[in-house]
């Protein structure tokens, strides 16, 4: 058994067991940039890390002299640093990983001298990381006097929502926050919500005394008919993806806006014309006072100067068409055509946007549009329905953003 335990495949085996410790840690670092901790019982929690961190430990110190555990010890508390600073209050879940962390470090097989200066480094990134965080939510973080005055769910379950009073000098608001309900990362006693997924759906000044929410379920098709009879301009956004699929190219899409007034008067056009132009509305003539040409393979850029051709990579005596280029080549396809004081003549911009009249019901299906789903309405206005915020794409789950509202 002796020969066993001090055979050094043994050791190498067991320190990769030890190493899932410090990726788990790893994860509890990715969640605590993107998500709120909710712990349902912190005695609990703490038996459960306190179990886990023991067991990792002494696994660790047994194999303290291979190359995985001495890297195991340098990252454990590097990969703690936002977790101590973002889950600060839940101290039953801290001490456990961050004691197993030092104390591995410490009694590591690495040698004194990189144990001596790896310590220094995650020291101080430790004194400036939390000096940095105290500053930045001291002086750049608002801290208004809210209360909460009523949460719950929707009727499909799919959302969560609060009616928030907020007090401040200008009398206060009252507003409706609501969240996915669907995107939680839950564990025993513990879960995980995503965090600066708050979509305000509505916010009266000043605080609203009076308070009536009511929740409903309609169909598809019957919001549909509501926005179309309220208006035949309200406009969707779609991917390049999404477009192709309905049959609308690129070149059904590039538009000419903000057009230099000579410019304007070249084409036959005055200031008083509609601006933004479709380039499928101009005729040949006016499509060359903006340096395009047309095909039929679509438009294309009739004198490629030479800095446009080097911004593209492209070659000298090719046809260049609009429909390859991407948001970079439109830019410089603009920047290549100025006036004399440096302005651009026109830009060049691909739309993306299409009338909701034009969508059948079968392609908002495909769109991601639920047949039924939530709607809500706030003291009799209607502010929230499932149709809009899929369409719009108010709660991306699967987007993993940095902003500064994540340290908030």
């Amino acid at each position: 058994m002796k020969a066993f335990f001090s055979n050094v495949w043994t050791k190498r085996l067991v320190s990769l067991i030890a190493a899932f410790y410090t990726v788990a840690v790893c994860f509890l670092c990715y969640y605590s940039i993107f998500y709120d901790i909710h712990i349902e019982s912190r005695a609990s929690v703490c038996m459960i890390v306190s179990a886990l961190s023991v067991i990792a430990l002494i696994l660790m110190l047994y194999t303290r002299n291979q190359l995985v555990t001495k890297i195991s010890s340098f990252v454990i508390l590097t990969a703690m640093l936002p977790v101590v600073l973002l889950y600060f209050d839940e101290k039953a879940l801290l001490i456990p990983i961050v004691a197993t962390g030092i104390i591995i470090l410490l009694l590591s097989g690495a040698g004194e001298g990189k144990k001596t200066l790896f310590g220094t480094i995650i020291l101080l990134m430790y004194i400036f990381g939390a000096l940095g965080y105290f500053l930045f939510t001291s002086f750049f973080v608002t801290h208004a006097k809210t209360e909460v005055v009523e949460k719950g769910v929707s009727p499909s379950g799919r959302y969560r929502y609060e009616i928030i009073n907020t007090e401040d000098t200008s009398g206060g608001s009252t507003a409706i926050y609501l969240e996915p309900n669907y995107a939680d990362v839950t564990y025993p006693f513990v879960t995980f919500t995503l965090k600066d997924m708050e979509h305000i759906c509505y916010q009266e000044r000043p605080i609203c005394e009076n308070v009536q929410l009511e929740w409903t379920t309609q169909a598809r098709t019957e919001i549909t008919e509501q926005l179309n009879n309220v208006s035949d301009n309200i406009m969707i956004t779609l991917t390049d993806s999404e477009l192709e699929r309905y049959g609308i190219t690129i070149d059904n899409r590039l538009q000419l806006s903000e057009i230099n007034v000579y410019k304007l008067m070249e084409v036959g056009k005055t200031a008083s014309d509609v601006d933004p132009f479709k380039l499928d509305t101009l005729d040949d003539a006016q499509l060359a006072a903006f340096d395009i040409g047309k095909d039929e393979k679509g438009y294309y850029v009739l004198e490629p100067d030479s800095e446009f051709l080097a911004a593209i990579d492209r070659m000298e005596g090719e046809r260049i068409y609009l429909s390859e280029l991407d948001g970079k080549g439109r830019e410089a396809f603009n920047e290549s055509h100025l006036d004399e004081l440096g302005y651009t003549l026109f830009e060049l911009k691909k739309d993306n946007e299409v009338p909701l009249s034009s969508l059948s019901d079968e392609q908002l299906a495909e769109l991601g549009v639920s047949e039924e789903g939530d709607v809500l309405s706030f003291n009799g206005k209607v502010c929230f329905r499932f149709y809009v915020a899929e369409l719009e794409d108010y709660f991306d789950i699967d987007s993993r953003k940095f902003s500064v509202n994540l340290l908030t």
